[in-house]
């Protein structure tokens, strides 16, 4: 696979001063790692022999995986405009790049800790509203080098790595899963990818404050 080259775009908020955010945006192409257990959100076209059956969900160390990149959306049925930053306590989808199917979860059980199964679903980036997740952040947007949670908008479990490991055909890989109490294992971080521009909708903000 080509080099992904990265893009960084600084946006301006100035609600207690004027400070420089790289802002994850809505179009971003990004790699998430969770810093717990330093393995990074992967999908691939393996289906779980268990639970709803639908494609997997997993962690890897890897750092060079492509189907380790994942799309940042709004929410089901909406458009959010390339560029847009992505709010504190928004809802958005998270399609992999190389499937074409989003980040769902649903009251199946995970196959290796019981917690709840954790799957990719859809076709072409179209899904359901059970594909919606709510990202939980400090402050008004999520920025690169912040650590964010993300919240299952319909059942509100949290997206969370707690060091089960597959065997065949996925050795090594790490089980996803959502679980319903806050703790180190259900932080994110944007790492890799292609991170469009903010539009000018921060810096309207930014001004507005200064008003």
């Amino acid at each position: 696979m080509a080099m992904v080259q990265l893009l960084l775009f600084a946006g301006l908020w100035n609600a207690v001063g004027a400070s420089s955010l790289a802002v994850v945006t809505c179009g971003s192409v990004v790699k998430l790692l969770n810093t717990r257990h330093n393995v990074r959100l992967h999908s691939h076209d393996v289906r779980y022999g268990s639970g709803s059956g639908q494609q997997s969900v997993t962690g890897v160390t890897s750092v060079d995986d492509s189907n380790s990149y994942w799309r940042i959306r709004g929410k089901t049925a909406t458009v959010c405009e390339r560029g847009t930053p992505i709010k504190c306590g928004q809802p958005i989808r998270l399609t992999h790049v190389n499937t074409g199917r989003n980040l769902h979860s649903h009251h199946f059980t995970s196959p290796l800790s019981g917690n709840q199964e954790v799957s990719a679903f859809g076709e072409e980036g179209e899904g359901d509203y059970l594909d919606d997740w709510t990202v939980l952040c400090n402050g008004p947007y999520w920025v690169r080098d912040g650590e964010v949670r993300f919240r299952h908008s319909s059942t509100e479990v949290l997206l969370s790595v707690t060091g089960e490991q597959y065997g065949r055909p996925i050795s090594g890989q790490k089980e996803v899963h959502g679980m319903a109490q806050p703790s180190q294992n259900n932080y994110w971080k944007a790492m890799e990818g292609i991170f469009m521009k903010p539009s000018e909708l921060l810096k309207a903000e930014a001004h507005h404050a200064e008003l």
